[in-house]
């Protein structure tokens, strides 16, 4: 079985990380004491975090945001990104199989690391880069010449950074999980650079634009996620070459190349019933849509087993006014509204047969 550890700082001490002491603690302790004891590290991924203890703190803060972007994309599916309290893992067994989720949350939080990275040097927080200061002098786009001004991201240090760091442990073994690994982690650092954006800001004469001073931007990690969204549901399932160095496509059919999709190995669980070999949590008392037909439909939710009905009381802000001056007067407005929710596996008669 392949070392669940192998997710890596971001993802395998995230619980840690995410408390916010990150920055304290190498103060009191040293940064050499702290990344001796994060848990799944290789000696490349210490001796960076020794190094670079500034960036450990960007990571760390750019764990929470990937995490979340994963439970947004998933959050009507019957694998909804779920993490597990007091496991260092963040998301369990799950990760174990070369699966299409693992496959999305290796390319996220690779991605995930190069946003936090990126922006982190744009903020001026880290001692070892800044913006980018290849952008200078004239460039020009579809609206004309502009002058590169302002501070733009340094999508390509955060990129770099992220490669070093997060495909060092992948690097030091040749099976099938690590260049899957190695190919969606790519994937995530490639997704970001994806949607750099031109910013800029008009000169002259009543803002008629006639100069333009013009940076790159990354866009809203929203957009990272959604694309990865998609390349999850296109995700290909691939075999190792015969010599190691590589994989080929199961599908002997398939017309086109991997470069930029996610791949995978084995086919997921259905997610339906808690396993905890699988790490599958169900879908037991999950809130599902009774008018969908959709993922996150009843019947597609609950696998089947039916559903529970439970009326509630909903409170919502109604009737709002603005007030001269400067505030919006609202009633409390009362309904009555159905929540449906999974109904849990039933056991096999057998099973409770002593």
């Amino acid at each position: 079985s392949y070392n669940i550890n192998t997710i890596s700082i971001s993802r395998a001490s995230v619980s840690f990380y995410c408390s916010g002491r990150l920055s304290r603690y190498i103060g009191a302790l040293g940064a050499r004491v702290i990344c001796d004891n994060i848990p799944g590290l290789v000696n490349k991924q210490r001796q960076l975090c020794q190094r670079h203890p500034d960036l450990m703190q960007s990571i760390s803060e750019g764990a929470n945001e990937w995490i979340k972007e994963c439970q947004h994309q998933f959050r009507y599916h019957r694998w909804n990104c779920s993490t597990l309290d007091r496991d260092h893992t963040v998301f369990g067994r799950v990760m174990l199989q070369s699966s299409r989720e693992a496959a999305f949350v290796y390319a996220i939080s690779s991605a995930g690391v190069v946003y936090a990275i990126t922006r982190a040097c744009s903020q001026g927080d880290l001692k070892i880069c800044n913006c980018d200061s290849l952008k200078r002098g004239q460039a020009r786009d579809d609206k004309g010449y502009f002058d590169w001004g302002g501070c733009s991201d340094n999508i390509n240090y955060g990129i770099k950074f992220a490669k070093a760091f997060v495909d060092a442990r992948e690097k030091m073994v040749k099976d099938a999980r690590a260049l899957m690994n190695l190919h969606n982690n790519r994937c995530g650092r490639m997704a970001v650079k994806r949607f750099m954006k031109l910013e800029c800001k008009c000169h002259g004469v009543s803002g008629s634009c006639s100069l333009r001073t013009c940076w790159l931007a990354m866009s809203d990690f929203r957009r990272t996620g959604d694309y990865l969204r998609k390349k999850y549901n296109t995700a290909i399932e691939v075999t190792m070459n015969q010599d190691g160095t590589g994989f080929r496509v199961a599908d002997r059919d398939f017309q086109g190349t991997t470069k930029n999709e996610l791949v995978y190995v084995e086919n997921s669980p259905d997610y339906c019933v808690r396993d905890r070999m699988a790490g599958s949590l169900g879908t037991a008392g999950r809130v599902c849509n009774k008018s969908s037909r959709g993922t996150d439909g009843c019947e597609v939710m609950c696998c089947g087993r039916g559903y529970d009905t439970m009326r509630v009381k909903r409170v919502t802000k109604c009737e709002c006014k603005f007030k001269w001056c400067c505030a919006v007067e609202c009633k409390d407005c009362e309904d009555v509204v159905d929540i449906h929710t999974c109904k849990p596996h039933k056991r096999p008669d057998w099973l409770d047969i002593t």
